[in-house]
């Protein structure tokens, strides 16, 4: 019998990506990625973070709400929905090439969304310069705390610390020891096509990367690895299944273009 779900909050950045070279864009950002995959995984999921009163935000709630995450906790400024311009360079690896922060860089939770956040199974950081101050907060209340320190580098205090490196055994050890020298109870680091690993202090869990027939976009591939993770560890799996579980959603997310399934519109 499955398991009744877990409730978790992703909290932070929403942008749309552009990518340039197709002409094409997506709802996307880690939170947002991470809130949505969540959802796919089975969990009740709750995002907080700001949109703009404009086309993309309006279009940001739509893809939330069809993805079954919900956005009572969604704020609506008068600022622009967050952007990110997505090229490649001349050796064909993807790069940022301009990043619009707009409403995301003015969120703040409202005591409600904190009083609401206290509540949850798990709350997961994306980009937000109130972190740490947050967790602080809701220190005691029996939530635990996740952030990808590729997009929010502050990992004091987490319970999940998420990196990612390139495939390399040496910078992903190094990125691991970092990630608990900080206080991250587990540190969890992808190494690209090298796979993952993951250690509590103790011995280092690895896990090799589940092929793909086509890999069409990498775009929020990470965010997916994220939240296949935390649905897995939150049930107390053991270290490996987590991995694994991360590794697959991952691997499915690169089948398509952008961080979950949805449909682009033209620039």
């Amino acid at each position: 019998m499955k398991e009744p779900p877990l409730h978790f909050a992703s909290l932070g950045d929403n942008c749309i990506d552009r990518y340039l070279p197709l002409a094409q864009a997506a709802v996307g950002g880690n939170a947002i990625n991470v809130a949505v995959q969540l959802a796919l995984e089975g969990e009740k999921c709750s995002y907080f973070g700001a949109i703009g009163c404009d086309e993309a935000g309006r279009w940001t709630r739509d893809a939330l709400i069809a993805h079954g995450v919900s956005v009572a906790h969604m704020q609506e400024m008068d600022a622009p929905t967050a952007c990110t311009d997505i090229d490649v360079d001349a050796a064909g690896e993807r790069i940022i090439a301009f990043e619009e922060f707009g409403s995301s860089a003015l969120y703040l939770p409202t005591p409600q969304d904190i009083s609401a956040l206290a509540d949850m199974d798990h709350i997961h950081f994306g980009w937000f310069t109130g972190a740490a101050w947050l967790r602080e907060r809701l220190a005691g209340d029996g939530v635990s705390f996740s952030q990808d320190v590729a997009v929010n580098p502050d990992a004091a205090g987490l319970d999940i610390g998420f990196d990612s490196v390139g495939p390399s055994k040496i910078l992903a050890q190094a990125a691991l020891q970092r990630l608990l020298g900080l206080g991250c109870r587990m540190a969890v680091v992808t190494c690209g096509a090298m796979g993952s690993m993951a250690s509590d202090g103790g011995d280092v869990m690895t896990t090799g990367i589940r092929p793909v027939p086509l890999v069409v976009d990498t775009t929020g591939a990470g965010d997916t690895f994220i939240a296949g993770f935390l649905s897995a560890w939150k049930r107390a799996l053991p270290l490996a299944a987590c991995l694994a579980a991360g590794r697959d959603a991952a691997a499915r997310t690169c089948g398509h273009i952008g961080g979950f399934p949805q449909a682009l519109r033209q620039l």
